[in-house]
Parts: C-alpha cells; sequence; structure tokens
C-alpha cells in the first residue's frame, strides 16, 4: 500500500505537473500535427492518467492486513511464510504476499497465483499438488511461520 501511494504521489506530483508544461509550451509553438513534444507529451500524459487511475482504483480496494495477526498459525493464510518440499526433497520458502508485492524471485508469490492457491488452508505434513504451465508438481508442506 505504501509503495502504491509513493507511486501515485510522485506521478501526480512530480511526473504529471512536468509533462503538462511540456504540452503547454509546444502547444504554444504552432502547428500541432508535426510537433513532436507536444505528440509525446500528449501520450505520456495519457499513460500517466491510465496509471493513476488504476493506483487509484487498487487503493480504494486494498487492505493492509498484519501477518502477524493471524489467529490461526498452523494453516496457511495470507502473509504465511511456508517452507515446502518437492519430491525430491528440494526445498523451497514462499511466501504468500498481495497480487501486487510478489515477486517470485525472492520468494514471494501472490495471493492469486497458481501456487498460492494450491497451498491455501494447508498444515504442516499436507499433500498439494500445484498445476503449472510446464506440468503439475506434488509439493509437501514443512513448516509455516507468520513472522
Amino acid at each position: 500500500m505504501a509503495a502504491l501511494k509513493a507511486r501515485y504521489d510522485h506521478l501526480l506530483g512530480k511526473e504529471r505537473p512536468e509533462i503538462v508544461e511540456i504540452v503547454s509550451w509546444a502547444a504554444g509553438n504552432g502547428d500541432r500535427s508535426e510537433n513532436g513534444d507536444y505528440i509525446y507529451g500528449r501520450k505520456r500524459m495519457r499513460e500517466i492518467d491510465r496509471e493513476l487511475a488504476y493506483i487509484a482504483r487498487r487503493m480504494k480496494i486494498l487492505r493492509v492486513v498484519d501477518p502477524a495477526n493471524q489467529p490461526d498459525r498452523t494453516r496457511i493464510f495470507f502473509g504465511a511464510r511456508v517452507e515446502l518440499a518437492d519430491e525430491d526433497d528440494e526445498r523451497q520458502t514462499v511466501t504468500l504476499v498481495g497480487d501486487d508485492e510478489q515477486d517470485a524471485g525472492n520468494g514471494r508469490i501472490g495471493w492469486n497465483s497458481p501456487m498460492a492457491k494450491a497451498l491455501r488452508g494447508a498444515s504442516v505434513g499436507d499433500l498439494r499438488v500445484v498445476r503449472l504451465p510446464g506440468g503439475a508438481k506434488e509439493w509437501e508442506v514443512i513448516s509455516i511461520d507468520y513472522a
């Protein structure tokens, strides 16, 4: 939520006013049909406005959840850090986060990802099959932590 708010404030307070100034200056130069600054500026302003609208919609529906306040720590819910083992006993640790926060390279998987959907509600020792584009894979839940 904080990252979305910071991005929104940056776009609205810094980038958009700069583009508006460039477009105003370019519009005053005459023929707009062949004015690159004007054309690019208008295009960039539309992109910024679209992103601002998207961020505003996301912030309106988002809810900040503190995983430390999870009452049932024996099952996997939002915010859980989960250690998994596959059939070859290769271990992987993932944290279930909001879709806007996901970063698979750092073990942060989005709440609506196939793996997160398969893990929801599981307890230690449960086996879950995750259907991925490369095929199905079975994972065993080794540990659950809400830090």
